[in-house]
């Protein structure tokens, strides 16, 4: 069977799984988002902390995605969704925080001296001046964590997790059988296309939401 006519047979099927996986990349985007901006914040100006914090993060990153799900489900007792999303979160961490750290350090000190010259407390110094200056330079680090875990996800598949993975694995269980190719291939370019969409729409975020100024 050709590619094109498994594609007219099994598109639903396709397109469920690739709205899972979207989905799922997502939801874990938006929580890893909110840790990893929170803990580059609080670290941001603490040297030691900041070490401490990077340093775990990017050890998460080196361990193997079916290893770090596999010791996720010795913690949690549960396959699918349950172990995948909190192992995608993790591994989101590391690109945001090291993003949100070195945005706020890039803050110019003069703009920061002149904030509470007039009168600005931390928090609202935090909202209107450093946040927003560093905004362009998190949302890349949220970007790179996005593309990232498209990836990360399809693995999520063997331990019960949903999206592409299920094709791309399938394919793989039934090797020299005439749809198997059709069923990587059609796993393997919806992760793709997922990645490039994610892409597209976070440069499109960036110049809606980042000043002439800071582009």
């Amino acid at each position: 069977m050709s590619f094109v006519s498994f594609l007219e047979r099994q598109g639903e099927r396709v397109l469920r799984l690739s709205l899972e996986h979207l989905l799922l990349v997502v939801v874990a985007l938006a929580i890893g988002t909110v840790i990893a901006v929170l803990l580059g914040v609080v670290v941001a100006r603490r040297p030691r902390a900041r070490g401490l914090v990077l340093g775990s993060t990017g050890l998460i990153l080196t361990v193997p995605s079916f290893a770090l799900f596999t010791l996720l489900f010795g913690f949690i007792g549960k396959l699918g969704t349950a172990v995948v999303l909190p192992g995608l979160i993790l591994y989101s961490l590391l690109p945001i925080v090291r993003n949100t750290v070195t945005g706020l350090l890039q803050v110019d000190p003069a703009v920061i001296e002149s904030a509470k010259g007039v009168g600005m407390g931390p928090v609202r110094r935090l909202l209107r001046i450093e946040l927003p200056l560093a905004w362009p330079v998190v949302l890349t680090g949220v970007r790179v964590s996005g593309v990232l875990l498209v990836g990360i996800a399809a693995i999520g598949t063997l331990v019960g997790g949903p999206g592409l993975g299920e094709l791309i694995f399938g394919g793989l269980r039934i090797i020299g059988s005439p749809n198997a190719a059709n069923l990587a291939l059609a796993g393997t370019l919806g992760v793709v296309a997922i990645a490039v969409l994610l892409d597209v729409l976070f440069l499109g975020l960036a110049r809606l939401t980042t000043s002439k100024g800071l582009r």
